[in-house]
C-alpha cells in the first residue's frame, strides 16, 4: 500500500509542476512520519524515500536512533519550544517550525555551541489564526533582520500552515501570499528565501501551483494515523 501510495503522490506531484510550468524536481516531498512505527518508515525506504518529517522531539529522537545509518534525512516539521532545542540540533537537517526570534536565538546558541549553523525556515502565521504560530506578516522583515545577524542560523525561506478545509483551493491565497513575501523579502539581511514549505496531504498539489518546494505529505501515504494526533 505504501509503495502505491507514494507513487501515486509523486504522479500528482508532477502534474501540479507541470500544470504552474515547474520543473518537478524543484519540489521535494518531506515524508510525514510522525505515529508511524519504524516498522513503516522501513517500508517508505524500501519504496524510494529518504526524507522524512517529525513533529514531536521524544519520538523522532527514537526514530532517528533506530534507523541510523540508513541513509535517511529528517526534518522537523512541528511547534518547536525552546527547552526541546537541544536535544535536536544536529539531529535534523532543516526546522521548519521557527516561530519567533527567540527560538531562532536559542538555536543559534547551541549551533555556535556545536560550530555548525542549523538551516532553519521562519513559519509565517499567514492566516492570522489566533490557534496557530508563527510570525505574522507584518513582523516578517524585521524578523527576517534579526535571524540574519544570528550566526548559528541559516534561514533558507519560509513555511505556513493553512486553515484547514476540505476544499483545497481555500489554502490557495494563504499559499500565494507566502510566495509573495518570499519574493518581497528576498535577500532581506543577505539570505536567500530558496524554500517554502507549504501543502500537506489535502492540498500539496495547489501548494505547488503557487510555488512550493517542501511538501510534507503523511495520510495520503500511509493512511490515517494510527495514534492520536
Amino acid at each position: 500500500m505504501i509503495a502505491d501510495n507514494l507513487a501515486a503522490v509523486r504522479l500528482r506531484m508532477a502534474a501540479a509542476a507541470s500544470r504552474a510550468g515547474r520543473d518537478p524536481d524543484e519540489v521535494r516531498l518531506v515524508v510525514v512520519s510522525k505515529t508511524q512505527p519504524v516498522e513503516q518508515i522501513a517500508l517508505a525506504k524500501a519504496a524510494g524515500v529518504r526524507l522524512f518529517g517529525e513533529n514531536r522531539v521524544q519520538e523522532a529522537l527514537e526514530k532517528i536512533d533506530a534507523l541510523a545509518g540508513q541513509g535517511l534525512h529528517w526534518h522537523f516539521i512541528g511547534h518547536l519550544q525552546k527547552n526541546k532545542v537541544k536535544y535536536i540540533i544536529g539531529r535534523f537537517e532543516l526546522i521548519h517550525s521557527v516561530d519567533s526570534v527567540d527560538l531562532a536565538e536559542r538555536i543559534s546558541a547551541l549551533g555556535l555551541e556545536r560550530r555548525e549553523p542549523t538551516s532553519i525556515l521562519i513559519q509565517v502565521n499567514v492566516s492570522g489564526e489566533a490557534a496557530k504560530s508563527g510570525v505574522r506578516p507584518d513582523d516578517l522583515e524585521e524578523t527576517l533582520k534579526a535571524a540574519a545577524g544570528l550566526a548559528g542560523v541559516r534561514v533558507e525561506g519560509l513555511m505556513t500552515i493553512p486553515p484547514y478545509d476540505p476544499d483545497p483551493e481555500a489554502s490557495r491565497p494563504i499559499f500565494s501570499r507566502l510566495r509573495e513575501l518570499a519574493k518581497e523579502f528576498d535577500g532581506v539581511g543577505g539570505g536567500s528565501l530558496k524554500e517554502l514549505s507549504m501543502g500537506m496531504s489535502g492540498d500539496f498539489e495547489v501548494a505547488i501551483e503557487e510555488g512550493a518546494t517542501l511538501v510534507r505529505v503523511g495520510t495520503a501515504i500511509f493512511g490515517e494515523r494510527p495514534g492520536p494526533g
